[in-house]
């Protein structure tokens, strides 16, 4: 071992250099050492198997050693329940050279297994923010005793959190986590490359942020630097890409798509061709996923088809080549998809993407220009959390028995959300709406809260984020997975057959009340695949103004197939008379006059808003456009929009879309309506469209 070793625990230190041969750490893992063993908050950065588990698990066993510490002292926070499953041998292994024990805590693991946990707590805990709330609003976990001797949290994939209301969640029982200890917990996240590593590093401070030092670490660069080998192919349908996909025989292939339907839909074809292939989705059941997984690590020739489930940092061993098909809606997670290859001595990065038409043509193009100028995108936290709020109060309130009406701030010690004139308008309609009591000066759980969320022991206020229902399929009393119950429900002729796991079942028999769905295997093809999309606001503005930069001339510096030559020019002359070098167009294009802003979903539901009645109502919100009036003229456009962008307005919002704002009946129903629109703008990329000049090719 070199030099940066000395820091490690000598046992550590001898168990990295002889148990896993290691002649030195890495960059990262070196510059972590010093700063982490100290107690500093931190976030490091790294591209996917950069090493980021070992940065933070070695000085934190060797701080254990050194300092003493007793009882269970790190909590280990991820976003999957596979990634934590996939983690826990190893850090048993690393804890054990020092005699030190690692258990996991999730909904998957036996009530004994939880019981002896609780009997004798390890020293480091791997859970998810779910599995933690749970324990401190259960009955049966004294969670003071529990968590009484903790001194670091660990939020591997912070970057994921960060992003959406789980953040939030996380941030909210992370403050708790601190009250009950009563004493300020070393924060260490770890992240794939982010376009804002400090402001990342900050959110996770929470309450502490400017309080105590912190430092983003994040020298190990090269990596992602180093030139990737990226290929762009127009393959046309999905037929057509499982043909190139099993071309590539004797290599170990992972193939991401964005959607679980055309997971399964390639599985299907893939299989049909021969290909030893297996699938990972969230709908997908546990056993099935690990079972796929596994295989597909053993493997060789061979494909795992996945959604973004695989994006993170699951182990499925050494690839020879990710494949994309269409574009990934950011360059973050294009970086991540990338970072699974290259892995191997004298091999490079490599992707081969895909696109089924001449839309998701653009759109790979304009991502992979993007790409290449180096942008990585800001995360930026979901505005106005109250939802989360709202959740929070109640899940205290459960955990403590009872809250004082005054004392309650002080568990979240100042964490913007929680600022008393944002907070107590929400805490007051929980109590007029009678979802807390008041008993004196003291709240606890009211009637309504019960009634909503008190299923199975409150377990509907874990969980932060909105799933649909769904009918779970099982064949011979094995879980195959879940379905939506459209599926189950949509006139057929014949029988109905459902695309689950790769294959085509057939229904037996539905059990309604229970929402279970029994199968039995056919021969042959034919099953549909469905889900319930969730919420997503669309491209945002950087990547649709590379696709405006594509469509004037740019070209990613990748290899382009010739059929994606061919494609490109296609869609340039498609879209000639809806870009221009200076500005925007407004063009009439079959009978609809369409202002071409190429500014994202986000900032066209900002314009549509503000434009008001010059804007066509009947027109949906998409990426590119916006349909206006009919017998707009120039000077009606000119006159009307001098100063708007001064005056610009927060998109409508359905209120159907209330749904998927977990806990948004726990709010005053103009508050959620407000929040929701609040995340849909983006102000200041419709200030830029706005105030760009617009070539109008109308009378």
């Amino acid at each position: 071992m070199t030099s940066p070793s000395a820091t490690l625990h000598p046992t550590l230190a001898y168990h990295v250099a002889n148990t896993l041969g290691w002649p030195r750490l890495r960059p990262l893992q070196s510059a972590s050492l010093d700063p982490v063993a100290s107690g500093l908050d931190a976030l490091l950065v790294a591209p996917t198997a950069g090493g980021k588990t070992e940065a933070v698990v070695f000085p934190l066993l060797s701080a254990m050693e050194t300092h003493g510490w007793t009882g269970l002292s790190v909590v280990y926070l991820c976003p999957l329940k596979a990634l934590l499953n996939n983690l826990l041998p190893r850090l048993q292994a690393y804890a054990g050279w020092l005699g030190r024990r690692v258990e996991i805590w999730h909904g998957d693991v036996s009530g004994s297994r939880r019981q002896a946990i609780l009997r004798d707590p390890p020293d480091l805990l791997l859970t998810t923010p779910e599995s933690l709330e749970s324990m401190l609003i259960s009955r049966s976990v004294d969670h003071r005793r529990l968590l009484g001797d903790l001194r670091t949290v660990v939020v591997d994939e912070a970057h994921a959190f960060a992003k959406d209301d789980r953040g939030w969640h996380l941030l909210s029982v992370l403050e708790r986590l601190t009250h009950l200890a009563g004493r300020p917990l070393q924060r260490i996240g770890l992240s794939a490359t982010v376009g804002n590593p400090q402001d990342v590093l900050t959110w996770l401070q929470g309450s502490s942020a400017g309080n105590r030092p912190a430092q983003v670490i994040a020298p190990d660069t090269a990596t992602e630097s180093a030139p990737a080998d990226v290929e762009l192919d127009y393959v046309g349908s999905l037929s057509n890409a499982a043909r190139v996909i099993a071309w590539f025989q004797g290599e170990k292939r992972l193939v991401f798509c964005d959607s679980r339907r055309m997971v399964e839909e390639l599985g299907e074809l893939l299989r049909g061709l021969g290909v030893t292939t297996f699938l990972s989705h969230a709908s997908l059941s546990a056993d099935e996923r690990r079972r796929a997984e596994e295989a597909f690590a053993e493997a060789q020739d061979c494909v795992i088809v996945s959604t973004s489930t695989l994006e993170l940092g699951i182990d499925v061993g050494d690839l020879d080549r990710v494949i994309q098909m269409n574009a990934p809606w950011s360059v973050a997670s294009f970086l991540q998809r990338l970072g699974r290859t290259g892995r191997r001595a004298g091999k490079k990065r490599n992707c081969l993407v895909l696109a089924l038409t001449h839309d998701d043509l653009l759109v790979c193009t304009g991502l992979l220009q993007l790409w290449s100028t180096g942008f990585v995108e800001p995360i930026q936290p979901p505005h106005s959390p109250r939802h989360v709020v709202a959740q929070q109060l109640l899940a205290l309130t459960l955990q403590e028995g009872r809250i004082g009406d005054a004392m309650w701030p002080d568990w979240w010690a100042g964490l913007a959300p929680f600022e008393h004139h944002s907070a107590q308008p929400i805490l007051d309609h929980l109590v007029q709406d009678g979802f807390l009591d008041e008993d004196g000066s003291w709240l606890q759980i009211g009637p309504k809260a019960e009634e909503r969320f008190g299923r199975r022991h409150f377990m509907d206020l874990v969980a932060v984020f909105t799933a649909p229902p769904e009918f779970t399929v099982l064949h011979g009393g094995k879980e195959l997975g879940r379905t939506d119950p459209a599926l189950l429900t949509s006139s057929v002729t014949g029988p109905r057959l459902l695309l689950l796991a790769g294959r085509t079942w057939r229904v037996d028999w539905i059990d309604w009340r229970r929402r279970r769905c029994f199968v039995d295997p056919v021969d042959g093809t034919g099953g549909e695949a469905r889900w319930s999309s969730t919420g997503f606001f669309g491209m945002s503005f950087p990547l649709t103004r590379a696709m405006r930069d594509v469509l004037l001339g740019a070209t990613p510096p990748v290899r382009l197939t010739p059929r994606a030559d061919d494609g490109l020019a296609k869609v340039r002359a498609e879209h000639a008379d809806t870009v221009h070098q200076t500005g925007t167009v407004i063009v009439r294009t079959d009978g609809d006059l369409l202002w071409w802003t190429w500014a994202g979903y986000r900032a066209n539901a900002t314009l549509k808003a503000t434009l008001g009645p010059l804007a066509d109502p009947t027109h949906r919100v998409n990426d590119l456009n916006i349909r206006l009036r009919n017998d707009l003229t120039r000077s009606d456009w000119h006159s009307a929009v001098q100063g708007l962008s001064n005056d610009l307005r927060y998109p409508e919002v359905d209120e159907r879309a209330l749904s998927g704002l977990k806990f948004s009946t726990a709010l005053p129903r103009p508050m959620a309506v407000e929040t929701l629109s609040m995340r849909l703008a983006d102000f200041s990329a419709a200030e830029t469209a706005l105030t760009e000049p617009a070539r109008l090719m109308v009378r």
